[in-house]
């Protein structure tokens, strides 16, 4: 059994982190619903990473595994989304046709969110080139170590219903069903903390 290392990416490592997510989520069902064109997806993905999960490279929380091969950016309890960044990017980069939709999702899933302190994780992927050989397990695996050392909840949103079973394998259960007009499903998760033996 191959062991993998999942090391911090520092605020030095951002932009390398970011191109990994990048490719990872270029075939994701939710993101490339928002920005379904080639050339808008390449321009705006990395901004949105940035918005979404960019505090976890200020906090040590966001993680990278065999290099950039995978990356995860974790936030810690009471660190948030840049809110405003990401409203701004959607104005300008969405089409008209899917904005309303779009706002509908977040504001959805916005709702989930655990009103106590939690860890959220915006963003995992993994460069389809190196898929199934058990890094986006390992980068659970290590923070979820963390939630449980510290006996916080853990929140996620699945964009594409295949990584549910990976997601559901480190203790995440489902709590509903994000969706608003003609968008894809997004999954809602929250995983307790859990006793290690």
């Amino acid at each position: 059994m191959t062991t993998h290392t999942v090391e911090i990416a520092a605020a030095a490592d951002q932009a390398a982190a970011i191109d990994a997510l990048t490719l990872a989520f270029a075939t994701d069902p939710a993101t490339r619903w928002t920005w379904p064109e080639a050339k808008t997806y390449l321009a705006a993905f990395p901004r949105f990473a940035r918005a979404f999960g960019g505090a976890a490279f200020v906090h040590g929380s966001a993680h990278r595994v065999d290099g950039f091969a995978g990356v995860a950016l974790w936030l810690p309890p009471d660190v948030h989304p840049d809110e405003a960044a990401i409203g701004e990017l959607m104005v300008s980069t969405v089409k008209e046709s899917a904005r309303n939709d779009a706002g509908r999702l977040m504001e959805q899933m916005v709702s989930y969110h655990p009103k106590e302190p939690h860890w959220y994780l915006p963003l995992i992927g993994v460069d389809p080139a190196r898929q199934g050989k058990g890094l986006g397990g390992a980068l659970m695996r290590h923070a979820t170590e963390i939630c449980d050392r510290e006996g916080r909840l853990a929140y996620l949103e699945s964009s594409n219903p295949k990584n549910i079973p990976l997601y559901e394998r480190h203790g995440f259960e489902i709590l509903g069903r994000i969706q608003s007009g003609e968008s894809p499903v997004i999954t809602p998760m929250l995983r307790q903390p859990q006793r290690r033996t």
